[in-house]
C-alpha cells in the first residue's frame, strides 16, 4: 500500500502533464495513421514501387518520433538547457539536409519530394538535362539516395536524388 500512497501525490502535482500528454499520444497515432495512409493512396495511385513507399513510411515515422518526443520534452519541462542544444543541433541538421548539395540528408529530402512530385515510374523512360552530361535511358530503380537508369547502351547509372530535383527532366 505504501507505494500506491506514495504515488497519489505525483498524479495531483503532474495531472496537467498527463492530460495533455494522453492527448498527445492519441494526436500522434492519429496523424501517423492518416499520414500512412494518405501514401499508400498516393503510391497505389501512381503505381509505385514497394520499396519506395516503405523508405518514405520510414522518413515519415522518423520525423513525427522526433516531433513527439521533442514535444513531449517541453512538455514535462525537461532540461530547457538541454532542449535548446538538441533543438540548435537538430536544426543544424535539417540546415544541411535541405541546402547542402552533397549531403546524405539532401538525398533523403529530395527522396521524399520525389517520392510526391516525381512524374516517372520504375520502367519508364526519361532524359536528365544536363549540359555537362546528360543521362537517358530507363528508370530500373528509385531509392532513398539515387535513382538507378539504365541507358540504351546498358550502362546503369547512379543519379543523385538531390541533383534530380534541381535538374530538368523530359520525359522520353
Amino acid at each position: 500500500m505504501n507505494t500506491l500512497e506514495n504515488s497519489i501525490p505525483f498524479f495531483d502535482r503532474n495531472l496537467v502533464q498527463l492530460s495533455v500528454s494522453i492527448v498527445l499520444v492519441t494526436l500522434f497515432l492519429i496523424v501517423r495513421l492518416v499520414l500512412l495512409k494518405l501514401i499508400k493512396r498516393r503510391a497505389k495511385k501512381h503505381e509505385m514501387h514497394y520499396s519506395r513507399e516503405a523508405y518514405v513510411r520510414k522518413l515519415i515515422d522518423i520525423a513525427l518520433l522526433l516531433l513527439f518526443v521533442s514535444i513531449i520534452g517541453m512538455i514535462w519541462e525537461i532540461s530547457l538547457k538541454g532542449l535548446s542544444i538538441y533543438f540548435a543541433s537538430v536544426f543544424t541538421v535539417i540546415g544541411v539536409g535541405l541546402f547542402a548539395t552533397w549531403s546524405v540528408l539532401s538525398n533523403l529530402t529530395a527522396s521524399v519530394i520525389l517520392f510526391f512530385f516525381f512524374p516517372y515510374r520504375i520502367g519508364e523512360k526519361m532524359k536528365i538535362v544536363d549540359k555537362d552530361m546528360a543521362v537517358e535511358g530507363l528508370v530500373i530503380d528509385i531509392t532513398l539516395f539515387y535513382i538507378k537508369i539504365k541507358t540504351e547502351e546498358g550502362q546503369i547509372i547512379s543519379y543523385p536524388n538531390n541533383l534530380a530535383i534541381q535538374k530538368p527532366i523530359q520525359q522520353s
